[in-house]
């Protein structure tokens, strides 16, 4: 009898699969938690394409913000981060897939009402960060424990105290938002699509605002998959890989590029491919 129990039971231990969390957090226009468009960014996309490519584990999909993505992906539970940049630190406690996205980088977004007010830290239309944030006179804002590219993350790192305001919410941008229509802050850190999809929902008109590329940052920077640097994290990075050098060559730039205007998604879906055949020379 117990025999035929433990028969019965197989198939379902082959079906249970290992757990494999997905963290997640609202980063339109790659994931998007509420809204119209709820569930249509281009990592939700990607996310089923992932699962189905891993068809030997149980998945699951948690909304968490930034700062407990980074102490879950430590923990000894299987996780992974779809939509995490590069950085030394990171890459200390997280094993990353070859690149997934070339996404349009972060810069400030600042009303255009307080545009005369930066006009001596912006020169040939790039502004001078670390300029800004030595001034006693302007604050700015940013998401606690998000990396803005390797650039600005030195910039930030190197700020005097008090000159940078770090929000550690789950609508941190929004909330951010929202302080800066208030006159709480002068500048804003974050990514253009993030920025215009977020505007109208905090009924702020996004013609009021404007980005100003930082000085030194590319145009592009490459996203990751990040997951547990442990044997079975690894071991989806390995699975993972061969599926995403596929993907990111045809589908994934057209995910992405939905979100942009039209001028900037025809000079996204030329680049896009360029941009990862120069990574894949360095």
């Amino acid at each position: 009898m117990t025999l035929l129990l433990l028969c019965l039971a197989l198939p379902l231990i082959a079906r249970a699969g290992e757990p494999l969390t997905w963290l997640v957090r609202d980063l339109p226009p790659l994931t998007i938690e509420s809204g119209p468009r709820e569930g249509q960014g281009a990592v939700d996309r990607l996310l089923p394409l992932l699962m189905q490519a891993l068809p030997h584990y149980d998945h699951s999909v948690v909304r968490v913000n930034r700062a407990r993505a980074t102490q879950m992906l430590t923990e000894p539970a299987l996780s992974c981060d779809p939509t995490l940049l590069w950085t030394a630190e990171r890459s200390q406690t997280v094993v990353y897939s070859i690149p997934v996205f070339a996404t349009l980088t972060n810069g400030l977004i600042i009303r255009r009402q307080d545009r005369h007010g930066f006009n001596t830290f912006i020169h040939h239309d790039e502004l001078d960060l670390p300029a800004v944030l030595a001034s006693p006179n302007i604050k700015i804002g940013r998401v606690a424990e998000r990396s803005y590219g390797s650039t600005i993350d030195n910039i930030l790192a190197q700020a005097p105290e008090g000159a940078v305001s770090a929000h550690h919410g789950n609508d941190a941008v929004a909330s951010l938002l929202q302080m800066q229509q208030r006159g709480r802050l002068d500048g804003v850190l974050g990514y253009w699509p993030e920025v215009l999809y977020l505007a109208p929902q905090e009924q702020i008109d996004s013609a009021d605002l404007m980005f100003v590329p930082v000085r030194g940052v590319p145009r592009y920077q490459p996203v990751y998959i990040a997951c547990s640097n442990t044997p079975a994290g690894r071991a989806v990075v390995d699975r993972l890989n061969p599926v995403l050098a596929g993907l990111r060559s045809t589908t994934l730039p057209v995910f992405y590029a939905q979100w942009l205007d039209a001028a900037s998604r025809d000079d996204y879906l030329r680049d896009s491919r360029r941009f990862f055949e120069e990574m894949a020379q360095h």
